[in-house]
């Protein structure tokens, strides 16, 4: 078995709205998440995702406390991730042009808390740990979705 994958992504919020994206190629899947991805040894866990953020979105944040550890895992193929997910604020909220430069996100989305609640999307403890008064979830091993 390989050890786990480590990952970072992005709780953006602006105007009350989250920042939410799929990276699923030809839109194969409704599923949504934060824009972030793997870890790369050498940088920190900010660095790494504001890269991350950057080359999915285009766009530059800074990057505050983390809200969220979730991972989940696939038995069938041994894939286990383990993800920390941070606050963060974008660097220049003038300009807010969604791109993605490396290719990887096909679409993007400002979702309220409501529209969370009808967009399929993971982690599940996301609209707590984004809108809730608590420091820091955790969020159990739970089985991968697709």
């Amino acid at each position: 078995m390989r050890p786990p994958r480590l990952a970072v992504r992005a709780a953006i919020l602006r105007d009350d709205r989250l920042l939410m994206v799929n990276a699923y190629p030809g839109q194969q899947s409704d599923l949504w998440c934060l824009p972030g991805g793997g870890v790369e040894p050498g940088q920190s866990l900010p660095e790494n995702l504001i890269r991350e953020v950057a080359e999915e979105t285009g766009l530059s944040i800074t990057v505050s406390a983390p809200i969220l550890v979730n991972e989940f895992h696939d038995p069938e193929r041994g894939f286990h991730q383990v993800e920390i997910i941070f606050r963060a604020l974008l660097a220049d909220d003038a300009a807010v042009t969604l791109d993605d430069p490396e290719g990887v996100v096909n679409r993007f989305v400002w979702a309220t808390r409501a529209d969370l609640r009808t967009l399929r999307h993971k982690p599940g403890m996301l609209a707590r740990a984004v809108w809730g008064q608590h420091a820091a979830w955790y969020d159990p091993l739970e089985q991968i979705v697709r």
